[in-house]
């Protein structure tokens, strides 16, 4: 046997492909325990309807899916096939679907998958079933098909077996055994299984075998109803259990697939139906499987209408059998992949439809056998991208319930949840209420897109209104707070960024060998540096201030980074989050220090605090941590305070401002001066998947420093660079793009948007784009996909705006 000791909890289509994946990379110590008899377990499994459709606005889901089709395509199990390439069908109804459709269209050419979209009589030619007449159109996806998930579960158990891979069917697991924060074991009915990893993929049962190693684990099973029909007349004779292609009609929240000459229809549209994991009956309990509850017709009435409006001939035919088929949810409507943050050892993969099974049981292999993940980019995946809110019960379940809700719903980009909020606010919030800001959510905090009280800034300004879409969750008053931070001065609320404290005589070594930047300089020095992958690959861009010898505090993006820290500390470091007991005002504007200088009892002059240098002073009564940088582009700091003196801090600021113009700027300007200055956002223009010489952050890269993650890695990425991270610039205001759009290069699609906006200064949009290299040249044309039109764009030379940084360095 080789390789370490793995207990895979899950017997169904996540388990059972990463037991195959894990086998293929040469493990083979691995055994897969059930509590049920397998293949059909009675999870989620077991139910399944098998659809498979890989459109998806997630990268990442996107390509999941996809090498689910390609594997799952070329399995059989006994000659029976595993994946039926039936194609996928979406249509509308509506012209707001129609719309949506084109969207998809878009995110489908941008992450390689083909597709195209059909006339309403297309849509009837490929599902004869399909009214006309009801339809706007359609958008097909030929390559999408069904699963035969129990099929999928035998053939790649079959595969692991025959590599040594044991599995154990109906062994319940009733615990699983720890010693000093390391796995040990997993406990069975029928014995114990010694173990190095154990990977929960224990799907609706998730909660429960997380639970035993300490681990809250956000995930809801909910009820979703499958029934189907008897014969109906219109498909009489077909002997073939599926030719047409699998249907969704997600204005109604129903999708469709046939069997032989019935349909099976799926229906999200009914009331949420949670489940507590610890309420769901044992195998030998349930009267069909765990899985399984019993159908309620009333709430499928609706969804029976609505098929015989849209698929006229199923008037003819009656709905013979129905289930209330459990399926696992969370908060973000994202799988929960990754090693908890507490027990080393334990790993999960949950919350996983059929859909990107394969994808994932692919991902979590890599991740296990090499240290991390080289085909997919996880960072939406990773279990602990969550804040410690985002893990109590009521927020989960509030929120699982909401995502089935919006299951099928289209969902703007900007779009906030509405429940339960607000959940935090900055010391500023009472202010910004009084400025009548317009608040969105960021990982909890509510955060002003714009502020009502700024309408009198549009006054003899023009301000380019966007295309519809873009014009959601957006004012004219963003541009004109643009215009006046680059005028005067402006605050920003920058409470929202992750904030970390590391300190302890181990602390220089330890963001040294952290991060690609040099961080052992002077106390007051502010290093802009990234985390890395072992394979050189981008985890996030931070601040790093020295504020002691001994003590750092690290400007991070999210709960991700805090987690790498901590997985990478020993006894002579402290790391703490400091988020929820501080706040942070940018004070950013050519007037930033005229208002700054008379309140501080510190010199902030050009000669007494240089451009990415920290200071401790008072501005006022008010301590603060002053941060010279800046994310707009202007001249200002960043002003660091305790929770308990935000108000306090604003309110002198803003006293002391009134004779210069001062204005509170929302995140809508914010993102606007970010672009127009070529700054990055994490999650967004890079990912893990990228390294710092495509992204153009190869200047926050000290190779003379000595070794630090990724280094190693980052001379062979240094010499071959294929791909860069583009600014475009865009003439027509009303051509405003939002990101994830397709770019072409003629009829090619050669890359993806990322950020996008609209540059007040400049007077053109403004979107960043992967693009291959030879194609990033300045005054190259391009254009990019926008729902069902094309936008001319421009390769232009970044930073759009002050590139000689003298703004900054004023």
């Amino acid at each position: 046997m080789t390789g370490p000791r793995v207990v895979i909890i899950g017997a169904g289509v996540v388990g059972a492909a990463l037991a195959d994946e894990l086998s293929a990379r040469g493990w083979s110590d691995i055994t897969v325990v059930d509590q049920g008899p397998v293949p059909a377990t009675g999870g989620s499994s077991s139910h399944a309807p098998g659809l498979v459709f890989q459109i998806n606005a997630s990268k990442t889901m996107a390509e999941f899916a996809r090498y689910t089709v390609e594997k799952l395509g070329a399995l059989d199990l006994d000659g029976e096939p595993c994946f039926r390439q039936v194609g996928g069908l979406e249509v509308a109804t509506t012209p707001e679907r129609l719309a949506e459709l084109h969207r998809r269209h878009g995110w489908a050419t941008a992450w390689g998958i083909e597709s195209r979209l059909l006339t309403p009589e297309e849509c009837a030619e490929r599902h004869p079933l399909v009214d006309p007449d009801v339809v706007l159109g359609g958008l097909l996806i030929p390559t999408d098909g069904l699963a035969r998930a129990v099929h999928a579960v035998e053939a790649q158990l079959r595969a692991a077996r025959s590599r040594g891979v044991r599995v154990l069917e109906r062994h319940e697991v009733l615990d699983v055994r720890t010693e000093d924060g390391r796995v040990t074991g997993v406990v069975t009915d029928h014995g114990e299984l010694a173990a190095d990893i154990v990977v929960c993929c224990a799907g609706i049962w998730g909660p429960r075998i997380a639970r035993m190693v300490g681990l809250p684990l956000p995930l809801t099973p909910l009820a979703h109803q499958l029934a189907w029909t008897g014969p109906v007349p219109a498909l009489a004779g077909r002997t073939d259990e599926a030719t047409l292609p699998i249907l969704r009609h997600q204005d109604a929240d129903l999708y469709y697939r046939q069997r032989f000459d019935g349909l099976g229809i799926g229906y999200y549209g009914h009331r949420p139906m949670p489940v507590d994991p610890d309420d769901i009956v044992s195998v030998d309990k349930a009267e069909v499987m765990p899985s399984v509850l019993t159908f309620t017709p009333g709430d499928f009435a609706p969804a029976w209408a609505e098929t015989h409006r849209l698929l006229p001939a199923t008037a003819a035919a009656e709905i013979t059998e129905g289930i209330n088929g459990l399926f696992s949810f969370t908060t973000d409507q994202m799988p929960l992949m990754g090693e908890a943050p507490d027990v080393k050892g334990f790993w999960v993969a949950e919350a996983v439809w059929v859909t990107h099974s394969a994808g994932v049981g692919r991902a979590m292999a890599e991740w296990l056998v090499d240290g991390h993940c080289s085909s997919f980019d996880l960072h939406e995946c990773d279990l602990s991208r969550f804040e410690p809110h985002q893990l109590a019960p009521d927020y989960v379940l509030a929120r699982d319930c909401q995502n089935y809700v919006e299951v099928y719903d289209i969902l703007h980009p900007l779009q906030p949840m509405e429940e339960p909020r607000p959940l935090r606010l900055s010391p500023f919030h009472s202010r910004q209420r009084e400025l009548d800001a317009f608040f969105l959510e960021a990982s909890g905090w509510e955060r002003p897109q714009w502020y009502g009280a700024n309408a009198r800034l549009l006054d003899g300004r023009d301000i380019p209104v966007p295309n519809d879409w873009a014009a959601r969750y957006w004012s004219p008053i963003v541009g004109a707070e643009a215009l006046a931070s680059r005028e005067s001065v402006a605050l920003y609320d920058m409470t929202a960024l992750k904030r970390i404290e590391v300190s302890g005589p181990g602390a220089v070594a330890f963001l040294q060998r952290l991060t690609t930047g040099d961080v052992d300089k002077s106390v007051g020095s502010v290093t802009y540096c990234l985390l890395l992958d072992v394979d050189g690959g981008i985890r996030s861009d931070i601040t790093v201030a020295r504020l002691g010898r001994d003590l750092f505090q690290v400007g991070a993006n999210g709960n991700l980074d805090l987690d790498w820290l901590h997985r990478h500390a020993d006894d002579t470091v402290v790391i703490r989050d400091v988020t929820a007991g501080t706040c942070c005002v940018g004070v950013w504007g050519p007037l930033a220090r005229d208002l700054v200088q008379p309140l501080a009892d510190a010199d902030f002059s050009n000669e007494g605090f240089r451009y990415f240098r920290a200071k401790r002073a008072h501005i006022g009564a008010v301590p603060v941590t002053a941060l010279r940088l800046s994310y707009i582009g202007e001249l200002g700091w960043e002003l660091y305070t305790t929770a308990d003196m935000g108000a306090r801090l604003w309110d002198t600021l803003w006293a002391a401002g009134r004779e210069y113009g001062i204005i509170a700027g929302g995140r809508g300007a914010f993102t606007s001066l970010r672009l127009e200055k070529g700054y990055r956002s994490f999650g967004t223009d890079m990912t893990f998947e990228h390294d710092p010489y495509e992204a153009g952050l190869g200047f926050a890269v000290k190779m003379d420093k000595g070794d630090f993650i990724g280094r190693a890695a980052l001379a062979e990425r240094a010499a071959s660079i294929r791909r860069r991270l583009t600014c475009l610039t865009i003439d027509d205001p009303a051509d405003v793009v939002m990101g994830r759009e397709p770019v072409y290069d003629g009829a090619t699609c050669v890359g993806y948007v990322t950020s996008a906006g609209f540059g007040y200064t400049i007077g053109k949009g403004i979107a960043y784009a992967w693009l291959p290299a030879e194609l990033a040249t300045p005054g190259r044309a391009l254009d990019i996909g926008y729902f069902d039109r094309r936008v001319a764009a421009i390769v232009a030379e970044e930073p759009l705006y002050d590139p000689a940084m003298r703004r900054l360095r004023a």
